[in-house]
């Protein structure tokens, strides 16, 4: 028998980084760990919506960085940069009304992702979107899986739904693949991500993997 493994911690170390680095952090793990759960939890919340793709933390002995990815960073920025400005305020409030230690100054990064079909976190927030606007959810894959393999960098897509697919009164699942997904390949760069999409019948759970070739050659 096989174990499903999270394509992303199979990958840890090898080709993936941490989400969380911390440098020169003396021992006050229990603390940092819960400070930056709830911080993410809380801006994953907030930027429901946003195309936000990944949330990484950095903590140095003087410095909290968050770096935030978006395919839209126009609209975390705001106008003459007011977004960015009351969303640090925003998590200063936040870190200070759960008693989270931040250790020292929060600095926020804003980095535009370029190929947003290449992403799977925000390929599944386009489906998520798109049945919340009560499209049919057959054409939402398949236009979203089309528009994934146009792009030049993706040589493989699977899209996987499952809950009550168009209202039904059973829930099930829906599954639909383009191009391979070599999950077993340590080298291979497969971007997996969850979504929820909310409808007034229930929520329907989204999957997507996407495969971005290898990263290092074989020789």
């Amino acid at each position: 028998m096989t174990h499903t493994v999270h394509p992303y911690s199979h990958r840890l170390g090898i080709t993936r980084d941490w989400k969380s680095r911390w440098f020169g952090v003396k021992a006050k793990y229990k603390d940092f760990l819960k400070s930056d759960v709830l911080l993410r939890e809380y801006l994953e919340k907030r930027f429901r919506g946003f195309y936000v793709s990944n949330i990484e933390m950095e903590r140095g002995e003087k410095v909290l960085r968050i770096v935030i990815e978006s395919s839209r960073p126009g609209m975390i920025i705001g106008r003459s940069g007011e977004g960015a400005v009351k969303l640090r305020q925003d998590i200063l409030a936040f870190l200070a009304k759960n008693k989270l230690s931040a250790e020292g100054d929060v600095k926020i990064d804003i980095k535009e992702i370029k190929s947003p079909e290449s992403n799977a976190s925000i390929v599944a927030q386009m489906i998520a979107d798109g049945l919340e606007k009560r499209l049919p959810f057959r054409r939402v894959t398949k236009q979203t899986a089309e528009k994934v393999m146009a792009n030049r960098d993706v040589e493989g897509v699977k899209i996987e739904l499952s809950g009550r697919l168009g209202g039904a009164s059973m829930a099930r699942q829906e599954k639909l693949k383009r191009g391979r997904i070599p999950l077993q390949t340590f080298r291979a760069d497969v971007d997996f991500t969850k979504y929820e999409a909310r409808l007034p019948y229930g929520g329907i759970g989204i999957k997507v993997w996407i495969y971005r070739g290898e990263i290092f050659s074989k020789k």
